[in-house]
């Protein structure tokens, strides 16, 4: 996967919340912020702060480096751990 770092984070973001089935509202809500901020993070149109992307990993239950690991195995290989914790 090709791209800025923006864009990768805003792509591990939005595949973490769709795997937990949050809508933007729902996870902007639930972290404090603005889900027009969400859209944006997620399509790698604003640049992340750390407070903010501490607090979209806290409401996703993951590490922060899950969000900016920018190797997607990494980040399915967290998201699939994660599902199958549940599962059990």
């Amino acid at each position: 996967m090709q791209g800025d770092i923006n864009e990768k984070v805003g792509f591990s973001i939005r595949r973490i919340r769709e795997e937990r089935g949050l809508s933007q509202e729902k996870l902007a809500a639930l972290a404090g912020l603005h889900r027009a901020y969400i859209g944006q993070v997620e399509r790698g149109e604003k640049n992340i702060g750390l407070k903010n992307l501490e607090k979209i990993a806290k409401t996703l239950e993951v590490p922060i480096r899950t969000l900016v690991d920018t190797d997607e195995s990494t980040t399915y290989s967290a998201i699939s751990r994660k599902k199958h914790l549940q599962i059990q």
